[in-house]
């Protein structure tokens, strides 16, 4: 284990520099494969397209037109988020006559959505029980 030592008032952090060289370079090794999930996440970072998801998680599918009277905005405004989040392949759509549906591409996506969902609430319980 390499060390440095360093003075620092922050109490969040190491008063030492120090790691573990073999854990260090295993772990580089595997970070790089997952740097895609940054552009999943900075996807559902925004506050739109996480409604959309979030309302996908309780219906099947809905047409664009039904997410644009949800989300209180226009038509456009709403393909824009889906069309993104098709793209990203977080939903997928299916065409019937001149409606558009739209649903998750796959349970996963409504799974990250449900665990994040019960971490906020727990989170937020935790903060005014304080």
């Amino acid at each position: 284990m390499s060390t440095n030592s360093t003075f620092n008032q922050q109490t969040d952090v190491c008063e030492i520099f120090c790691y573990d060289e073999e854990k260090v370079q295993q772990l580089r090794q595997q970070v790089p494969e997952i740097t895609g999930l940054s552009v999943m996440f900075k996807a559902l970072g925004d506050e739109t397209r996480l409604k959309i998801v979030y309302a996908l998680t309780l219906e099947k599918e809905l047409c664009v037109c039904d997410i644009a009277h949800i989300l209180g905005s226009t038509i456009a405004t709403a393909s824009h988020h889906l069309r993104l989040l098709k793209n990203l392949g977080l939903a997928k759509s299916r065409k019937e006559g001149k409606l558009v549906f739209y649903s998750l591409d796959d349970d996963h996506v409504k799974q990250i959505v449900r665990i994040a969902t019960i971490h906020f609430h727990e989170k937020e319980n935790e903060i005014i029980k304080k």
